[in-house]
């Protein structure tokens, strides 16, 4: 790859930004600062969507004109993208000049080519997400996201969006890449299938005012989403600078949510079509964080504060969280209970606990400097250990490329916890009191450089807390910021240098807290079900319900029969920060040392109960059949804590 070009959507001004807005500038973040470590050349465009009804009746209401109100509202978006470590390139605002005279000049072109016509306008109309719907795009009367409609009858502008549909039909089914994950191609296929109709792009002046005016037509302004999809193209330069332009375009990747699908999908490539321009390579359509059952929205009453998650917890936990518990292309829950989880498990109690030992035993018993490691000492532990961190170097390039970064960092963490092993096995305090100098220099260098790799692999996420790590293991400021191929080298860190604990990288969560604020929220305890309106089914939950229920992997540590009892076994588990006892009906069908050592699946967030006098702190899942019982457990090196979805 000669360069990466990646965008967000631009978001509308008069949002308030919440952690779906800032998931998606992370993910791109996320993506630019990788392919940085690849060495490509990178551009990283966001921004602010400014026109529309919106802005126009928000201004209205405060006494303002439209631009103070769109200058007054995107320093939050601004000042939240600095607080989080975005690294855009750029930011465009619609409302700029390098904007609005590109989609003039586009507009006056198609006009006079006869892609843009002027007609009488019926349909349905949605004023807060200002999109025009047909009929069969209604559900139940309002707009596919439950926006109330009205309907309007105008004269307006039109683009012949239909003349490109079987053009737009063609181009996604010999360019499989074009739309992903997959289930999004198939959802624009299958909206393509009926016939597209042509695409009103004007609003009268007399209705609203707030837009670009038409070139051809002053009693309109263009229709918001046609003037912010040019975004993508005028930023770099489109009817501009022309080598600029064919430097960056085609775009690398719009990464945008599900739920602008058809805009992206089908407006855009029919509109670069009509302008004799090539489409993205790539339009990702990610998921949505969900609360409480639902999409984050204002309406709902459930949307999360990123700048108060990030005052808490700090910037870079928040980003790992995002990063690491959403599989790209699905929705994931945002709970209170599973950031913290994770945040003990993979943060403080694997990386930031390995990371302090090994520094602390090297300030203790290396003079605070790198020891140089005795190659003839080394043997199979540090061979095996080398070959963890270099599968986790590999396996995260594939995933980056596969748009997989949660199986990635998963990968990386892996390699955390195969250090973490390796310096309990070989018991570097326990060399130092005997003694063994060189033995203790070789171990202690083969996990120093096992964390500036890791360290290295995790920097695009987690930029603040890793630069420090990487500090602490004596990297010059010029390698802080980390490149590729010094990752897939062992051997990079130098002896001598010097190297000092950081303080605490990721200090625990009290999760007796996170709880108690996720209860107060409505996220962390499992409720009955509930449905608005009247009675669920008989024996079913809303989904809201049953997203309030965290699952976990565990590792059983014990187990005995629970006396005077003969159906109930007694469980201690790791759940990866904390051990668990946990009470379970199940000794029909298990012995209790046929248990040891499996993993299983667990519900983490049940309130404690006092079962036949022994406390269990939460259930494990089974499944029967007949008079067969079976232990859910889960195959291959899963660590404990592990969020199962």
């Amino acid at each position: 790859m000669d360069r990466f070009y990646i965008t967000t959507p631009i978001y509308y001004v008069n949002d308030k930004p919440h952690i779906g807005h800032a998931y998606t500038t992370i993910l791109a973040d996320v993506l630019a600062r990788y392919h940085r470590l690849l060495g490509v050349p990178v551009h990283f465009l966001t921004g602010t969507d400014e026109h529309g009804q919106k802005v126009w009746e928000a201004a209205r209401k405060a006494g303002v004109s439209p631009q103070e109100q769109c200058d007054r509202m995107v320093v939050r978006f601004q000042r939240l993208w600095e607080r989080l470590g975005i690294t855009h390139d750029d930011f465009i605002r619609t409302t700029e000049p390098r904007h609005t005279e590109v989609v003039q000049e586009i507009l006056a072109d198609l006009h006079e080519r006869g892609e843009i016509y002027r007609d009488e306008y019926e349909g349905w109309y949605s004023v807060s997400e200002e999109r025009f719907y047909t009929e069969k795009e209604l559900v139940d009367g309002r707009s596919p996201e439950g926006k109330p409609v009205e309907k309007i009858r105008e004269s307006n502008w039109f683009f012949r969006m239909s003349r490109h549909q079987q053009w737009l039909v063609d181009w996604i089914e010999s360019h499989p890449e074009f739309i992903q994950p997959e289930q999004r191609r198939n959802e624009t296929l299958g909206f393509l299938r009926q016939p597209l109709g042509d695409l009103c792009i004007s609003r009268p002046k007399a209705r609203m005012p707030w837009g670009i005016e038409l070139p051809f037509d002053r009693d309109y302004v263009c229709y918001v989403w046609f003037d912010a999809l040019v975004n993508y193209i005028s930023a770099i330069g489109y009817r501009r600078d022309e080598e600029t332009f064919r430097r960056w375009w085609p775009a690398d990747m719009h990464l945008i949510g599900k739920d602008i699908l058809t805009t992206h999908t089908v407006y855009w490539p029919t509109m670069l079509h009509a302008m004799g321009l090539e489409p993205p390579r790539t339009i990702f359509a990610h998921g949505w964080w969900l609360s409480g059952g639902a999409k984050m929205s204002k309406s709902e009453g459930n949307v999360t504060d990123p700048m108060e998650m990030a005052d808490r917890h700090g910037v870079d936990a928040l980003r790992y969280y995002l990063m690491a518990d959403m599989t790209l292309g699905q929705d994931a829950v945002f709970t209170e209970e599973a950031f913290a989880l994770r945040y003990n498990a993979d943060l403080a109690n694997d990386l930031g606990n390995l990371a302090s030992r090994v520094l602390r035993l090297v300030e203790r018993h290396c003079d605070g400097r790198v020891p140089a490691p005795d190659d003839a000492g080394s043997g199979a532990a540090e061979a095996a250990l080398r070959e963890a961190v270099a599968g986790a170097v590999v396996e995260m390039e594939q995933r980056l490329q596969a748009m997989q970064l949660d199986r990635g960092l998963a990968a990386v963490i892996g390699a955390v916890r195969e250090t973490n092993r390796y310096v309990d096995q070989c018991a570097p305090w326990s060399l130092a009191r005997s003694g063994e100098t060189a033995r203790l220099g070789t171990v202690l260098y083969h996990a120093l450089e096992a964390l500036r790799i890791v360290s290295g692999l995790l920097h695009p996420v987690m930029p603040g807390r890793m630069a420090e790590l990487r500090r602490a293991l004596g990297l010059a400021e010029d390698e802080v910021e980390p490149h590729l191929d010094r990752l897939r080298t062992w051997g990079g860190l130098e002896a001598g240098r010097p190297a000092a604990a950081p303080p605490s990288l990721f200090p625990r969560i009290d999760r007796r807290r996170t709880a108690a604020a996720g209860a107060a929220r409505g996220t962390a305890k499992p409720a009955g079900a509930a449905k608005k309106g009247g009675k669920p089914a008989a024996g079913t939950i809303s989904f809201r319900d049953f997203s309030r229920f965290v699952l976990r992997t565990a590792r059983v540590l014990e187990a005995a029969r629970v006396e005077g009892a003969d159906r109930l076994l007694r469980l201690v588990v790791d759940l990866g920060d904390e051990r668990r006892q946990l009470v379970a009906g199940i000794a029909a069908a298990y012995a209790p040392e046929d248990l040891v050592g499996r993993t299983i699946v667990v519900v983490a967030n049940l309130e404690p109960a006092t079962i036949r006098g022994v406390r269990s702190e939460g259930m494990l899942l089974a499944a029967q059949h007949g008079d067969t019982l079976s232990v859910i457990t889960v195959a291959g090196d899963v660590p404990p804590g592990t969020p199962v979805s």
